[in-house]
């Protein structure tokens, strides 16, 4: 029976522990070369490759049991980018661009489309216009929040709804993670519980429902690609609550037209 192996970027919230670290020592390269063959994988898959170190590759592919046969398979997605390590696969590979969009509804996808660049062919069902609640950066944590109950009263349940900022942590983010990483994340997976996070630790993640607070004071460098984050990762509603001209500079003309600003 064939063994496949599947590798992502180690959580920010957890820090840089276990098999993959900032670095990576020289001996691991040598302790994957001497692997019996019934340790060794047909097959790795790595998801989040633009977070890869290149320290990372060369013990990952000593693991294969035949580099020439073998098969490597990457996913990567340069506007999730979350560590600045720019490593790049040393073995040439065959590029293919996924561009059908399944994760979210018509309406989000058609929001976030401009911000995507590239080519996407909206494959998702129909599902609720993108509301947008117009405030300043220093309100938008409190307007977010008090999108949460009229939300439950609709019928969605806690744990479909994520709670996400793009400046500052929300203070019930910075409550929660004061009780340590794992009950930080635990209540990640707690259907009774609204979740709240941060963007740009929400990366490959997803709920039913986003409320989004672009609580940015000012644009930076990044802002950007926290507002296609955080837009891309609500399946079926999103609610956005921030300053039109925040969305219009930052997102451009097309998106700010697109939610009606």
């Amino acid at each position: 029976m064939g063994r496949t192996v599947g590798a992502g970027r180690t959580d920010p919230h957890r820090g840089e522990s276990g098999l993959l670290g900032t670095r990576t020592p020289p001996g691991d390269t040598r302790l994957a070369e001497e692997l019996p063959a019934g340790h060794r994988f047909d097959a790795i898959v790595v998801d989040e490759a633009q977070d890869f170190a290149d320290e990372w590759w060369p013990p990952m592919l000593a693991c294969l049991g035949d580099p020439d046969e073998d098969g490597l398979y990457v996913f990567s997605d340069e506007a999730q980018r979350v560590f600045d390590r720019q490593g790049t696969p040393p073995v040439p590979l065959v590029p293919l661009l996924l561009d059908h969009n399944l994760r979210n509804t018509r309406q989000i996808a058609t929001a976030f489309r401009p911000m995507v660049g590239q080519r996407m062919q909206l494959r998702g069902g129909d599902g609720p216009e993108v509301r947008f609640i117009a405030c300043g950066p220093d309100q938008a944590c409190d307007v977010a929040d008090d999108q949460i109950d009229p939300l439950l009263g609709q019928g969605w349940a806690p744990g479909d709804i994520a709670l996400l900022t793009t400046g500052s942590r929300h203070p019930e983010q910075v409550n929660r993670q004061a009780e340590g990483t794992e009950a930080y994340w635990d209540s990640f997976w707690d259907d009774n519980q609204v979740f709240y996070g941060h963007v740009l630790g929400f990366k490959g993640l997803e709920r039913r429902v986003i409320v989004l607070a672009l609580n940015e004071s000012r644009p930076r460098s990044r802002s950007r690609e926290r507002l296609y984050v955080g837009f891309s990762r609500a399946r079926e509603q999103l609610v956005i609550c921030g300053d039109p001209e925040f969305v219009r500079e930052v997102g451009g003309q097309d998106v700010a037209r697109r939610l009606g600003l």
